[in-house]
């Protein structure tokens, strides 16, 4: 199997939503639970729906933000796209995720205006060196699951906290189908809270995230991602992940994610 997932079904409610059903394969399988799928690939298989949801040449997505309402099972699920919020210059648009009759990850899009701002364009978010300057990263894969073992990683500076590295996998989103660019990166964006780990293997303590905002100043191009990465733990339970996300040609976005810190008995 050389995807993700398999689409079932797909068909455009009375409504005008449109409700897709797939099949998740053993590369999206979890790293937390066997009987799971990752959030990355996850937020993937939401992004292509994105891309044939009612697009608009005149828009284009600005900010992702995902809540993980629980576990995500492996298997069959469906995905049900609709507009909450329309206009000409903004719309707002919700998708859901959902396995066995139950909600499993809730997700709000803004698709945004463009206009040419060149005069005035600037960003502080500095570029990183290349893939190629890196070292293949094998540790990677002490991860468990069949999502993380679909990865190509190379590592530039990395520590316990703090560190760059990029991602790549040879994998469709879906099978049959060709998508986007800003599929497969968006496709692999959760994988930052486990590349920077704060604590030596075996853990002491979980730390699942509980939701994935993305933010984009512009739209990403290419087969491979860099995530510049911080991770934090407080002192009560609770953890951020917050990523500089890279293409080939620079920075272009954000990404954040709120841990549960959990001790492992």
């Amino acid at each position: 199997m050389s995807s993700y997932y398999q689409l079932l079904e797909r068909k455009v409610c009375d409504d005008g939503s449109v409700l897709a059903k797939y099949k998740s394969t053993i590369h999206a399988q979890g790293a937390w639970n066997a009987h799971e799928q990752h959030m990355a690939p996850a937020t993937g298989i939401i992004c292509a729906e994105l891309d044939h949801f009612s697009a608009r040449s005149d828009l284009r997505i600005g900010r992702i933000s995902l809540d993980i309402l629980g576990l995500i099972p492996a298997g069959e699920f469906q995905i049900e796209t609709r507009i909450i919020r329309p206009g000409k210059t903004i719309e707002l648009i919700e998708s859901t995720m959902s396995a066995h009759g139950k909600s499993c990850i809730q997700a709000r899009t803004w698709r945004m205006m463009m206009s040419d701002t060149q005069a005035v364009a600037g960003l502080e978010d500095q570029k990183v060196a290349d893939p190629d300057s890196g070292i293949l990263w094998e540790e990677i894969k002490n991860w468990p699951g069949g999502y993380i073992q679909s990865l190509e990683a190379r590592r530039l500076d990395r520590r316990a906290g703090k560190g760059v590295v990029w991602l790549t996998n040879p994998y469709d989103m879906v099978e049959g189908q060709t998508h986007s660019d800003f599929v497969k990166l968006m496709g692999m964006v959760d994988t930052a809270n486990g590349i920077v780990t704060r604590q030596g293997w075996p853990f002491n303590y979980t730390f699942p995230n509980l939701d994935l905002q993305i933010h984009l100043y512009r739209m990403p191009i290419g087969k491979w991602l860099g995530l510049e990465t911080v991770q934090q733990y407080g002192d009560d339970g609770i953890g951020l992940t917050s990523s500089i996300l890279h293409d080939l040609n620079g920075p272009f976005g954000r990404a954040e994610q709120i841990l549960t810190l959990r001790k492992l008995a």
